[in-house]
């Protein structure tokens, strides 16, 4: 496949993951959202009809990574990517995810502006407690919209959190080369994107509770930078200080599992 077809897909692909996962998040969070409250289980189904749609519109064109640390993990898998394409994969998954997040704020456009401006949301009775609430969130970090766009903790200890992103994407990373690979081992199969999609419910539910299961850099620094830039009134922060760990751990749990299946499997 070619650098152009690549970056395409993985733009594509990556675009639709985080326009039906984000779009599910906002679903279940936004006030005037008829799925509002939905719950945890409406996320993480979500999630993984986001995957499933994803990887079957890619696929074609660039095998569906739509995840850094899939690439990276087929890069170090024997007989798996060349090194060249990886920042060529990593190019479109970043922008395709930017992308998602920005159409995640067109289509809840009317949402977001009734859930951040109401008082009970933001702040107390009239503009100058609104503006101090927004200011205090800021100053907290994530803002009240954030986890629309990103992952954060629940309890925040840095290599807890770590430690969960590694471990649920050796668990994803394994599934995709041990289960998941097309006919050339260089991207996800017809049967695979099935089996993909519902190792991330299971991700979700079981091992997504404490950090919101990023697992991908991707899918969290792309929106995580949308939510710095878009014009959201008294969106709060975009905890950068957070920001290392969902990039940081899930490439490291890539780079785990290519090894493990190298050893193990290949």
């Amino acid at each position: 496949m070619s650098s152009s077809d690549i970056f395409i897909g993985e733009t594509i692909g990556t675009a639709i993951l985080i326009l039906l996962g984000g779009g599910v998040c906002a679903a279940v969070t936004l006030k005037a959202s008829k799925a509002r409250n939905a719950g945890w289980l409406a996320i993480t189904f979500g999630w993984g009809f986001a995957v499933l749609t994803a990887v079957y519109t890619s696929a074609p064109l660039s095998g569906a990574h739509l995840n850094p640390a899939v690439t990276l993990a087929l890069a170090l898998k024997k007989n798996g990517i060349e090194w060249s394409q990886v920042p060529v994969y990593w190019g479109g998954q970043l922008l395709g995810a930017m992308i998602g997040a920005a159409l995640v704020w067109i289509a809840y456009y009317g949402q977001f502006h009734a859930h951040l401006t109401d008082r009970e949301i933001v702040g107390g009775p009239g503009a100058q407690a609104t503006a101090a609430k927004a200011v205090e969130a800021q100053e907290k970090g994530a803002g009240p919209v954030l986890g629309i766009f990103s992952t954060g903790p629940e309890v925040r200890v840095a290599w807890q959190n770590v430690a969960t992103e590694v471990i649920g994407t050796i668990v994803l990373v394994l599934a995709v080369l041990t289960q998941g690979l097309n006919d050339s081992g260089k991207g996800l199969g017809v049967l695979g994107a099935l089996i993909t999609s519902l190792v991330v419910v299971s991700i979700g539910l079981s091992l997504g509770g404490p950090t919101g299961y990023a697992i991908n850099p991707a899918r969290d620094l792309g929106p995580r930078i949308v939510h710095a830039l878009l014009p959201l009134p008294n969106k709060g922060g975009s905890d950068w200080g957070y920001a290392w760990i969902p990039v940081v751990g899930p490439l490291i749990g890539g780079a785990i599992a290519a090894g493990l299946y190298n050893v193990a499997f290949a």
